[in-house]
């Protein structure tokens, strides 16, 4: 899906490098900012995620960004069995084959620069990542997850994300989301 508020041509989608420098980045959330502007280049060096931002390309500055890492849907995410297997019923797996776990990538993090808001940056950035992993998925990935913050859980839910479980309904910072990729497929 193409966005029409984003169709300036100066909003670029990049993968940032292991030595990449972002500077002058506000989401308004000291954590994430924390990431990007100092951890997201070691994490890359280590190969634990891979960070990607949204770069107005007119005046060089990062509006956006996200880091992403590999995860998986499984078995311990849920209650008991039963559970496990209504999840996968409801999916369509192929029943030759019973994994414990199927393939997913994790949203680690996700900020949108307080100057941008209001722009649907954050929809745009997830309606990105889920075509890269429909049109050129590389390993196989049936599933978006994320760790949503409990007041990021609305913008998560407008973006089809939906709870994992309810193991985790009474955490007071984060609830497990999950994006199912076949959605966008068919």
């Amino acid at each position: 899906m193409v966005r029409p508020y984003l169709d300036n041509q100066n909003f670029k989608f990049i993968r940032l490098e292991p030595n990449a420098v972002v500077k002058n980045f506000d989401c308004g959330d000291i954590d994430l900012n924390e990431f990007i502007l100092k951890e997201s280049a070691p994490f890359a060096k280590a190969l634990l995620s891979v960070s990607y931002a949204c770069v107005d390309s007119a005046y060089g500055k990062t509006i956006a960004f996200c880091s992403l890492a590999n995860d998986k849907v499984s078995i311990s995410d849920f209650n008991d069995k039963t559970e496990y297997n209504r999840f996968r019923r409801h999916q369509g797996f192929p029943q030759r084959k019973r994994l414990k776990s199927y393939p997913a990538v994790k949203l680690c993090r996700l900020g949108v620069d307080v100057s941008a808001r209001g722009n649907h940056i954050g929809s745009w950035m997830l309606d990105y990542i889920k075509s890269m992993f429909v049109v050129s998925n590389k390993t196989g990935c049936r599933f978006l997850t994320v760790d949503a913050y409990l007041a990021a859980i609305p913008f998560y839910e407008k973006n089809g994300f939906v709870f994992l479980n309810e193991t985790d309904k009474n955490n007071p910072y984060t609830r497990l989301m999950y994006f199912d990729l076949m959605d966008i497929v068919g």
